[in-house]
């Protein structure tokens, strides 16, 4: 039998200790004592606690004992677990038993709010009530506890068990699939343990077996497992399909998981949406788009999760248009329009589009709001180049009791860099503390950016410095601090550091210090740095392969620059901008100049970026002439707006070369942009 000490209790509980023992187990050094005492305290109460809430909960003294039993399922389904416990004390107390149904749904209303510490209480009064040995109840805590994250405290249970069936099995393997990251070695060592004792395999079983692969992207091990479901006869399971499908896209198989569906003759809008969303998760919004149509097509409604899907999909792909269609048939069925994550998908993708006005009207027609749906419209904001409305956002939604969470925060901290008002990015800053954001990766991330970006890189560094548990990501955030700040040795040190701790840098680190190496010439380091990217094989990366052109061409290595360049599979706009830029860098202007018109005559669309080194590239070389003819290309044939940098390059290049009554006409053209 468990005793109550062998659970760990809450922080919080509704039963209070008797008066003459409240100093004596306030005491840390008599934390042992706290737990004796309680569990005597329950089992023997003199008299129960006055609650003021409890008369407004339910006349209990009128209602017998099944009444109130369904008054305690109401609230759990209704997920007021504090009221639901609140009753089971005054019954505890009166000695009037609880059935295992009731603690059944008490039980799913901690799996659903995640709750831990109420998980603990419930536990507690299970135990008081006799029914820690009760079969169906064991099983159903062990759920409780691996779906709430306490693998601990669900194996704690589980080995208790005198007889194990499949469900407790498998709620444990749910539990690892719950916690992520690279779990798959506890999955999968739970489940041969399930094999070696001849557990009776279901494909709920294996169907956690998949996804904790999925996660970890361990298609080998995926690929095993199919070949066992083929022996076992479980690939007829449209459950099994579904998770075979999802661990393939996740694992960047996008072929077997197309093959997977392709084998199934009869698919449900489960299968259909795990394709879609498997395309969108690789990011083929073509072929994910595609595939919902094709869905429709054959007589299958598009649900809410594939809503939830596509609509990212259309802002990314810019199809504003069918983005309307998808708003048109949202207000149609009615249920959707009110639910909020679709309302919040439907900001997010006017935004994406360019249609904030859009996505305004789709908020404010909202009949209710919530901190998503208000951080989708200053994402909005955000995108939309419209800063300081996103920074007044933050005053509106607290003026409207909306509490700004972890997302909120490190969606608007950027703002504060890139407006430079250090004063309010403070005051998140603090809201962050006080409300136990920090040491979150995401906002510390954050603020390290706006601390270099508004001046204080030694405010940057102390918020680095407080991070407990540091990866990649944060470490690659105090480097591009450094960066910014143009303390490019410090950045260097810091990537160093990084390679000695148990962090490894990955493809964005990579690329940074790429340029760093670039900007202070440093080619044998510059070497070193290209020999680890082709020992983790990611020189195809766009944004690697572009830093590492333009970190030869700017050590006047051009010859290796051109060999890098030419060693690229798939060429894109990035690509061809670096290799124009390395030609730029080592002083070979006219080498420049010809590789982009190599590029346009390719067919390579140059964006912003490719025309801004261009410009600056025939202001160096003087090439006037050209550098106007590039210009009207770029506003006529690509559509381009010009930008400040643009406009600043022609004038210096015709003012250069005595063109002064040119380089006004430009002058006034940049005043309109004002």
């Amino acid at each position: 039998m468990i005793s109550c000490s062998q659970i760990p209790l809450p922080l919080k509980t509704n039963l209070k200790p008797p008066p003459d023992t409240q100093d004596l187990l306030s005491s840390p050094a008599n934390h042992h004592v706290h737990n004796l005492r309680f569990s005597r305290h329950i089992k023997g109460p003199s008299k129960f606690p006055k609650h003021s809430n409890l008369p407004n909960l339910l006349s209990v003294h009128t209602k017998n004992p099944h009444a109130i039993y369904k008054d305690i399922q109401r609230f759990a389904h209704q997920n007021k677990l504090n009221e639901a416990l609140t009753i089971l004390d005054y019954l505890d107390h009166r000695g009037i038993p609880v059935n295992p149904t009731t603690f059944a749904s008490l039980i799913a209303a901690c799996v659903r709010l995640k709750s831990l510490s109420a998980a603990k209480v419930l536990h507690i009064h299970i135990i008081i009530n006799g029914l820690e040995n009760n079969e169906f109840i064991q099983t159903k805590l062990v759920n409780m506890y691996a779906a709430c994250g306490s693998i601990e405290d669900a194996k704690m249970v589980f080995d208790k068990m005198p007889v194990r069936s499949v469900y407790p099995w498998n709620a444990l393997l749910r539990g690892n699939v719950v916690l992520g990251g690279c779990k798959y070695r506890e999955v999968l060592g739970t489940f041969s343990d399930m094999r070696g004792l001849g557990v009776d395999l279901n494909v709920y079983s294996f169907s956690c077996l998949i996804k904790s692969f999925a996660g970890a992207s361990a298609l080998f091990q995926g690929l095993k497992t199919h070949g066992l479901l083929i022996k076992n006869g479980f690939l007829g399971s449209d459950i099994v399909r579904t998770s075979l499908i999802d661990m393939y896209f996740k694992c960047g198989n996008v072929r077997l998981a197309h093959r997977m569906f392709e084998e199934v003759e009869e698919r449900d809008v489960v299968m259909w949406g795990a394709m879609i969303a498997g395309f969108a998760h690789n990011k083929l919004q073509r072929e994910a788009l595609e595939y919902t149509r094709l869905m429709i097509k054959e007589g299958l409604e598009v649900n809410s999760v594939i809503l939830t899907t596509i609509l990212p999909v259309i802002g990314e792909a810019g199809a504003s248009k069918l983005g309307q269609e998808v708003h048109a048939y949202v207000i149609k069925t009615r249920e959707y329009s009110k639910q909020l994550f679709i309302q919040s998908g439907l900001v997010d993708m006017y935004s994406k589009c360019g249609d904030i006005v859009s996505g305004r009207k789709v908020f404010y027609g909202s009949k209710e709001r919530n901190a998503i749906s208000w951080t989708a419209l200053i994402s909005g904001y955000i995108l939309n180049g419209r800063l300081e409305q996103a920074l007044r956002s933050i005053m509106w939604m607290q003026q409207e009791g909306f509490k700004p969470d972890v997302v909120t925060v490190a969606t608007v901290l950027p703002v504060c860099g890139k407006l430079k008002v250090l004063k309010q990015g403070k005051e998140i800053h603090a809201y962050a503390v006080k409300n136990g954001f920090l040491p979150n990766a995401s906002v510390s991330t954050c603020l390290m950016m706006m601390y270099s970006k508004c001046g204080l890189l030694q405010y940057s560094s102390r918020v680095f410095d407080s991070i407990e548990k540091r990866n990649v990501i944060s470490w690659t955030a105090m480097m591009d601090s450094f960066i910014d700040s143009g303390c490019l040795e410090e950045a260097l040190g810091v990537f160093r550091s990084m390679q000695l701790s148990k962090h490894r840098a990955d493809s964005v680190a990579m690329g940074r210090i790429l340029s760093v190496c670039g900007r202070l010439r440093l080619l044998k380091h510059g070497r070193e740095i290209h020999g680890q990217i082709l020992k983790k094989d990611i020189a195809s990366v766009p944004f690697v392969s572009a830093e590492l052109v333009k970190m030869y061409g700017s050590c006047s290595a051009i010859d290796k620059s051109r060999f890098s360049f030419d060693l690229i599979p798939v060429k894109g706009s990035l690509t061809w901008t670096a290799i124009i830029e390395a030609y730029g860098l080592s002083g070979q202007y006219r080498e420049a100049i010809n590789k982009f018109k190599q590029m346009v005559s390719k067919g390579f669309n140059p964006n912003h970026f490719t025309f801004k080194v261009v410009f600056s590239i025939c202001e160096k070389a003087g090439f006037a002439d050209e550098g106007c003819q590039f210009f009207t290309m770029m506003k006529r044939e690509y559509k381009i707006k010009a930008s400040e940098d643009h406009y600043t390059s022609i004038i210096n290049l015709l003012r250069h070369v005595g063109r002064i009554e040119e380089a006004e006409k430009f002058v006034l053209l940049k005043q309109s942009l004002a």
